[in-house]
């Protein structure tokens, strides 16, 4: 399996499935590829506390795939580990394009 399952259409963009661990060493976007889950694995520096580590995966994720913070919006799990994050503006096959090579 491969890490493009975790990326799915979606009207208007694309939705990645994400599996995050707050509170890491170093912040790293993504990290890897749960292919049981079929989630991209991703560490972040910031604590789970008051929003900071969700603020810091779209803040990651738009630097990654070039796009506006306001472009990203956390759509389920945003209080959990297991997360769907829409890119909107931005087609399955480009979020693949930009992810290929890095895990």
């Amino acid at each position: 399996m491969s890490f493009e399952d975790a990326i799915r259409p979606a009207p208007g963009g694309a939705i990645i499935d994400i599996e995050a661990s707050p509170g890491a060493k170093e912040t790293r976007v993504p990290a890897g590829y749960n292919q049981w889950r079929k989630r991209l694995l991703v560490k972040l520096k910031a604590p789970p506390e008051r929003g900071k580590a969700n603020e810091e995966l779209i803040d990651a994720l738009a630097r990654l795939l070039n796009v506006p913070p306001a472009s990203i919006e956390i759509t389920s799990g945003a209080a959990n580990s297991r997360k769907s994050v829409r890119v909107r503006g931005m087609a399955r096959e480009d979020v693949v394009e930009a992810l290929r090579g890095r895990i």
